[in-house]
């Protein structure tokens, strides 16, 4: 099986959010992690199959 896509959000994860913090918690740490995915990745990242522009982005950019 190909998991390019999972493994590139978990490095994704990785990098941007769990190695530049320390969590006091694990609910701290699920709490923030949920914030990147729903708030961060799923919304204002840029995305390369949308022509480099946030999911968002695209939308309001669509008819």
């Amino acid at each position: 099986w190909d998991n390019a896509v999972a493994e590139s959000f978990f490095s994704s994860l990785k990098k941007e959010r769990i190695r530049k913090r320390i969590y006091k918690t694990r609910d701290i740490a699920r709490a923030d992690i949920f914030d990147y995915i729903e708030v961060f990745y799923n919304r204002t990242r840029r995305h390369s199959h949308l022509g480099g522009v946030s999911p968002e982005a695209f939308e309001k950019a669509s008819p």
